[in-house]
């Protein structure tokens, strides 16, 4: 197959090494499916990302490899939910993006609030914005239509209601001008959070995360009077009744989602102390401010051996979860421009653009791979191939910056590509071991795709490209060898 799993306790390994090796076995044997439990807790439900693993498997694992004030490295952080763990556990979380809304979503998840503070400035921007619209109606008009340039301008008009428009215009003016930068970011987040959501949210969209975005055939407004396929109504189609919508005030989720988020919200450490000098409750650990920057994976700004343990789940290769699909629905109304944000898309690890792109030499099963698809869709091979170039940078980055006698443990899916399963957890497997790595052990979860935002249902069909796709992951453990 290309790869061997390491045989447990060399004879000249050192005792200590051993026994994390061993432990490394017994963790990755264990069940991580979580299906469950309840993974909404703290503030890993303060906004949605497609494929985001349960976060009792970064608490696992953090808990157990990891000792109090260690450095855990996520550098595919995505919705923060291996920094947030690390975070509520007194670890020193360390964690890189290239995605806007992943930068924005896991600094807020972090970051300690006064909730009476923030409920306070809410409730003022919600009124001022409402009074935008009754009295300054025509300034906002004028706003709203030199906001864009033409594409994605005419994105906006095509993906949301001219009244949405108006209000979420009007919020996001007022979220603008709050003077308390992490006040104003946690506004953000909720804002965005009200966009993208499993059923499209405010937009005219369905399906934000599990397929391509759906534009709705008939849409009622909030009085219930139809201001988009008023001839379709009546009609039995089943398409026409899936796809049938009715707006909401973007006010009125604005302040729900707010109050929701609050509840999740890291307390100040003034409020987390009282109840512990009453002696109700255990201390928790002391938090470290964690360090969250935008960064590339294959390029870490870290020293060497630092990292204590490294979690992550990396994306899918070919943009099977296409991220900026969903996310450009609220970026567009943050600032980012429609061009701007398809270049970065192309960034993306995992992207299918190959146009001057530096490939890594790949070991001999991987090449069997690849060489397999070239038979089968050259274009597509050049994918993979990117793919597993990137991987394999991300991987030296990787073993570059753990420490000797440490974990990095990676959560990956495989696809397939024109019938071939492309064996992601054995290629991975062996690209480590090429840089370095021994590789203890490859666990297995099952995906409860519902609720990770998965682009399938919950029953494969065979015959159905998408359906083919991520049904499990695989958790391979990889180890960094004290000589």
């Amino acid at each position: 197959m290309g790869i061997h799993l390491t045989k447990l306790l060399p004879p000249d390994a050192e005792r200590e090494d051993q026994t994390y090796l061993e432990k490394m076995v017994d963790l990755l044997s264990q069940d991580f499916d979580f299906h469950s439990q309840d993974s909404s807790y703290a503030s890993h439900n303060f906004h949605s990302f497609p494929a985001k693993f349960p976060p009792q498997l970064p608490h696992k694992l953090i808990q157990e490899l990891t000792h109090s004030g260690d450095a855990v490295l996520d550098p595919m952080m995505g919705s923060g939910t291996t920094l947030l763990e690390a975070f509520l556990l007194g670890r020193y979380g360390i964690g890189f993006d290239i995605d806007p809304l992943a930068f924005l979503l896991t600094k807020t998840k972090v970051t300690s609030l006064d909730s009476r503070q923030v409920f306070q400035v809410v409730r003022g921007i919600v009124e001022s914005a409402k009074l935008a619209i009754s009295e300054n109606r025509s300034e906002l008009e004028k706003q709203l239509a030199r906001r864009w340039e033409s594409k994605t301008r005419n994105f906006v008009e095509y993906w949301f209601a001219h009244e949405t428009q108006m209000a979420l215009l009007a919020l996001i003016n007022e979220i603008e001008q709050i003077p308390e930068e992490e006040i104003k970011a946690f506004c953000k987040l909720a804002f965005s959070a009200i966009i993208i959501t499993k059923s499209g949210g405010l937009s005219l969209a369905f399906d934000l995360a599990h397929t391509r975005p759906h534009r709705a055939k008939v849409v009622f407004d909030q009085a219930g009077q139809a201001i988009i396929g008023s001839d379709l109504i009546g009609k039995q189609s089943r398409r026409i009744k899936l796809l049938t919508k009715r707006l909401h005030s973007p006010f009125d989720e604005f302040e729900k989602r707010i109050q929701q988020n609050l509840k999740g919200l890291p307390k100040k450490m003034s409020d987390r102390i009282q109840p512990y000098l009453t002696g109700l409750f255990e201390p928790e650990p002391d938090r470290i401010p964690p360090r969250i920057s935008f960064g590339d994976a294959q390029a870490l700004p870290i020293d060497d051996s630092s990292i204590d343990l490294i979690v992550t789940s990396p994306p899918y290769a070919s943009n099977a979860i296409d991220y900026m699909r969903a996310h450009k629905f609220s970026l567009v109304w943050l600032g980012y421009a429609i061009d701007g944000l398809g270049e970065k898309r192309k960034e993306y690890i995992g992207g299918e653009s190959t146009t001057d792109f530096v490939f890594e030499a790949l070991p001999e099963h991987t090449s069997i791979i690849v060489a397999d698809i070239t038979k089968r869709d050259e274009k597509k091979a050049r994918v993979l191939r990117r793919y597993y170039s990137e991987r394999t940078r991300t991987l030296r980055e990787m073993f570059r910056v753990l420490k000797p006698g440490k974990a990095a443990i990676i959560v990956v899916g495989s696809s397939i590509m024109r019938g071939k399963d492309t064996e992601t957890q054995i290629c991975l497997a062996e690209i480590g071991q090429t840089i370095g790595f021994q590789v203890p052990k490859i666990g297995v979860r099952n995906l409860d795709r519902n609720r990770r935002m998965m682009p399938a249902g919950t029953h494969p069909d065979l015959d159905s490209q998408i359906q083919k796709r991520m049904h499990e992951e695989h958790i391979i453990g990889f180890y960094k060898p004290c000589a």
